[in-house]
């Protein structure tokens, strides 16, 4: 049961990154197609640890978070970011089904964690269910910047309104 969960994250992963990878190339603003390029490559380092389960062999997690990324990616363009014209349909529809895909996983993940047989399995399933429910409160998070980044910078960029 366990090796057909973690052929299916597999399958759910490499998906992912093709979503991925085609919003990064359609993405008309900066920030967006860093942040799905970001994803990219957190999804390719979710492949590789279940490769390794699948192998045999012992988990070695990088202590990285996929927020710590993104704080970077709001520093380098956070002044394009200001000047941004409106986004996108492509975008906003872009960021509204990734969201459908990291919750997606987020729930994969958190039910197969139930069905793991090893430390290893477990380590690894709960891992990257916290990934995946970091991606979608960052992409909770863009959609809201998205829809208006006025009022996103207000409330999470501590704006202080003066009377």
């Amino acid at each position: 049961m366990i090796k057909e969960a973690i052929q299916t994250a597999v399958r759910m992963e490499t998906d992912a990154m093709k979503f991925y990878r085609e919003a990064a190339s359609k993405a008309s603003h900066p920030f967006g197609k860093k942040l799905f390029e970001g994803f990219i490559k957190d999804e390719a380092r979710h492949l590789k640890m279940l490769d390794d389960i699948l192998k045999g062999l012992d988990l070695t997690f990088v202590p990285m978070h996929p927020k710590d990324q993104i704080k970077t990616v709001f520093s380098e363009l956070k002044d394009q970011m200001m000047s941004r014209v409106k986004a996108s349909d492509d975008e906003y529809s872009a960021v509204s089904v990734a969201l459908d895909f990291e919750k997606a996983g987020y729930e994969f993940y958190k039910k197969s964690l139930a069905g793991a047989t090893t430390e290893a399995e477990r380590k690894l399933f709960e891992r990257l269910a916290q990934e995946e429910e970091e991606h979608y409160k960052i992409l909770q998070n863009t959609l809201s910047f998205i829809k208006d980044t006025g009022d996103w910078f207000m409330w999470n960029e501590g704006g202080i309104i003066e009377g």
